[in-house]
This record gives C-alpha cells, sequence and structure tokens, in this order.
C-alpha cells in the first residue's frame, strides 16, 4: 500500500526597508519554518539574511526554526531594527518635557 504525501499552502515573507517578497510555496505537510525558508530561494537571493543571527516567525508572533508549519501560514524572517524603540520613545519623552517647560531660548522675562 503508497502512502500519499499530503501537501499545504504557505507563504514565506521578507522585507527591507524599500522592497518586500513574498513567496507563496505548496510544501509537503510536516514541514518546518527553517526548511521553508529554504524551500523558498531566498536565501540564495539575499545573502545578508543570517538564520543564526535574525529571528524568525509566524504572522508577526516570534517561532522556533523546527516549528512544524500549518496551511495558510506566513512565515517571516525580521531584519535587526534600526533604532532600538525603547530608545527612540526614551528620547521623544525626553523632547516633550523640553517643549513643555518653555520650549525655547527666551529668557523668562521677556
Amino acid at each position: 500500500m503508497q502512502m500519499t504525501e499530503h501537501y499545504i499552502e504557505i507563504e514565506v515573507a521578507y522585507a527591507l526597508a524599500d522592497e518586500q517578497w513574498i513567496i507563496p510555496l505548496r510544501v509537503a505537510e510536516g514541514m518546518t519554518l527553517e526548511q521553508a525558508i529554504h524551500a523558498s530561494g531566498l536565501l540564495e537571493q539575499h545573502p545578508e539574511i543570517n538564520l543564526a543571527a535574525q529571528k524568525v516567525g509566524i504572522y508577526g508572533k516570534a517561532a522556533k526554526p523546527d516549528t512544524v508549519l500549518r496551511a495558510g501560514d506566513r512565515v517571516e524572517i525580521y531584519r535587526s531594527l534600526v533604532a532600538d524603540p525603547k530608545e527612540v520613545r526614551r528620547q521623544r519623552a525626553e523632547a516633550g518635557k523640553k517643549m513643555k517647560k518653555g520650549g525655547g531660548d527666551l529668557p523668562a522675562d521677556a
């Protein structure tokens, strides 16, 4: 008796600041997130991708490379952040405090 392989439809997504790629794939059921990234061809097209250093996930939620995919999943390869979001918020808050204190260089008695 021959067993038939089942397939699922998924996508693999990668984005740069000005460009994005979404690769639809039909893969064997039981494929892992990392296997799907390799199957997408994105690693050959984008040698800057380093799976040992970059985070990956499914629909915006971090996942391990050995996560088994389900039909309809969108695998995402995340880039390193250009700026630390906490630091950016801190700088905005600091700038806001300065604005509330008068915001200019005019003397208080002017």
